[in-house]
């Protein structure tokens, strides 16, 4: 019987290696890419210092509401691009030959080296406060969606054969599979990953919303501008009134947003034995007990949804879609392939051009900041697995337990620890090796909470019927670990992984190099180099360091955890 259980996890199927062309295709056109905007950035015009931040807690409401309404929009882009990206990837090996590398390359693109290329190159053929929006809502989106994204192309990749047979032999069309198989089947994780994802967005929106290039000043107003200038002013009485209120806005939204969402998921959840205790929400059970709410659903909000879902279905032709996935490109594709070629050469070649600028001695600056950085970023995760694993899974299995410490988990991950860095760095600067700690405790404290929230998604997904299965079993606690809790978790520890390496690594720009009391302070390590080369506006130095990161992150992605997500794939998942 254990055995049996076991088994469900290792479905042995032929595993499809991504092309190396595709890595050097990606590299090629991100390495044009980021020379374009590097080159627009250093010929844009000087830019007017931003809007004066008011410390007064009576701005506080409409901060707020401008930090609000640049997450909310955000999050949407990042929602879209994830069922688009993710979905093309899944079914077109062909696509995901090239698509998943550039997912690779594009989550281990430093947020916080790439905001000026973009917010410079904005600024020199934008209106500056238009600009100033897109950025920021650039800067938040690049810090939601690859978790997002990885997490939908993972539970495609990882529906149950059965049900995948099942929806052929139904001649779903292609709106039918979605909406009926493969949206259900990803919606637990989906969810989970979208709660971490506004957590990332917070954790970048000081940087988002105030920012810094030489002699150019960028700031929103916002929440993060206001405790950017609170830190800079080094007056604790807003700092505090701005994390109070950052908090209370973080509750609000957890209460009225993800909770409900939370408790409306779990009727996804794939098992023939209900749970013992379901996922609560006050306010969703406000909403399906109301009778306003239900009017509006029979008489506005169904009858828009069937128009949407006949429109869409005769867009798609109602054809039904195999199973199997597609291969090729259209003539269309093959002649914009030629073309879009082209350009990157050019781009590639002008970037090199660029590299040669940098002198000997930085490059093995840069080698010996990849090295350091690299050391931190792996204490940060070992760290991180050591405690996430086991107290995900405590929260997943004792579920009155959790439902009071989510809510928790979910402040938790939200508030910035760029906002609380500066108290830290109060205590740990007078210790020896205090600013190695610091670096690794802030890399720690932006990227955790990936994992964690793997980890529930994870355990929260294993069916009922086998919990009960392996506790009626004689086996010991580690048996149950290694013949049900581990197998289930795989997929979800790699997608975690891979969200939170590259989110220590991009925490690295800000926790290698940091303003204290107007002072600056600085670690060996590869972010500390590139938080250097955007403030003294060093473009050559800025792209150099950038590639390298790029680079280093894009090897250990192809090198490990892409192969231990094919074997997630192959042997890993429930059938």
């Amino acid at each position: 019987m254990v055995r049996s259980i076991r088994n469900l996890f290792r479905v042995q199927r032929p595993l499809d290696r991504p092309a190396t062309w595709g890595d050097a295709v990606v590299l090629v056109t991100v390495f044009a890419v980021i020379y374009v905007g590097a080159k627009l950035a250093a010929g844009a015009r000087s830019v007017i210092q931003g809007p004066q931040i008011s410390l007064e807690p009576a701005a506080l409401p409409a901060y707020a509401a401008m930090s609000l309404a640049r997450m909310a929009g955000a999050y949407v882009l990042s929602l879209v691009f994830t069922l688009v990206y993710g979905h093309v990837a899944a079914r077109n090996r062909r696509a995901e030959q090239v698509l998943i590398p550039l997912l690779d390359v594009l989550q281990s693109v430093p947020i916080l080296s790439f905001l000026p290329v973009v917010l410079l190159s904005l600024s020199a053929v934008l209106p500056q406060r238009l600009a100033l929006e897109l950025a920021a809502v650039v800067l938040i989106f690049t810090s939601q969606v690859w978790n997002m994204t990885f997490s939908w192309y993972q539970s495609l990749r990882t529906i149950p054969e059965d049900l995948q047979e099942a929806a052929a032999a139904f001649g779903l069309s292609r709106w039918q599979r979605f909406k009926t198989l493969e949206l259900p089947f990803a919606t637990i994780p989906l969810v989970w990953n979208s709660v971490m994802s506004w957590a990332g967005g917070w954790f970048f929106l000081m940087a988002a919303e105030a920012f810094t290039v030489g002699k150019r000043d960028f700031r929103l107003p916002g929440l993060g501008s206001y405790l950017r200038k609170a830190a800079e002013d080094s007056n604790s009485h807003a700092m505090l009134v701005g994390v109070v209120a950052l908090v209370a806005l973080i509750v609000l939204l957890d209460q009225l947003l993800w909770r409900p969402l939370l408790a409306w998921s779990n009727r996804f959840q794939l098992s023939a034995v209900a749970g013992e205790v379901k996922p609560t929400s006050w306010f969703y059970d406000a909403l399906r007990g109301s009778r306003i709410v239900r009017l509006l659903s029979e008489r506005v909000l169904r009858p828009v949804l069937l128009g949407v879902d006949e429109l869409i279905s005769r867009g798609l032709g109602g054809r039904a879609e195999p199973a199997e996935r597609h291969e090729g490109l259209s003539p269309i594709g093959y002649v914009f392939s030629v073309g879009a070629g082209a350009a990157l050469a050019y781009g590639a070649y002008r970037g090199a051009v660029m590299l040669f600028a940098v002198p000997a001695h930085q490059w093995a600056s840069i080698l010996l900041g990849v090295v350091a950085t690299f050391g931190r970023v792996i204490a940060a995760l070992a760290i991180a697995f050591s405690w996430t694993v086991p107290f995900g899974v405590l929260l997943a299995s004792r579920p009155r337990l959790g439902a009071l410490a989510q809510p928790l988990v979910q402040i938790a991950a939200s508030i910035p620890a760029t906002a609380l860095f500066p108290i830290v760095l109060l205590f740990l600067l007078r210790l020896p090796w205090g600013l190695d700690a610091a670096a690794i405790l802030l890399m720690l404290m932006g990227t955790q909470w990936y994992l964690l929230f793997n980890v529930l998604a994870g355990a929260s997904a294993i069916p009922q019927d086998l919990r009960y299965t392996s506790l009626l079993l004689p086996l010991s606690r580690w048996q149950r670990w290694r013949v049900l809790i581990l197998p289930a978790l795989f997929p979800y520890l790699i997608t975690g992984a891979i969200t939170a390496g590259g989110g220590a690594w991009n925490a690295s720009i800000v926790s290698e190099y940091v303003q204290f009391g107007g002072e600056g302070k600085s670690v060996v390590g590869i972010g500390a180099l590139i938080s250097h080369a955007t403030a003294a506006g060093h473009y050559p130095l800025l792209f150099a360091a950038t590639l390298s990161m790029i680079l280093t992150v894009v090897m250990v992605n192809r090198l490990v955890w892409r192969r231990l997500y094919r074997v997630a794939e192959r042997r890993y998942r429930m059938e």
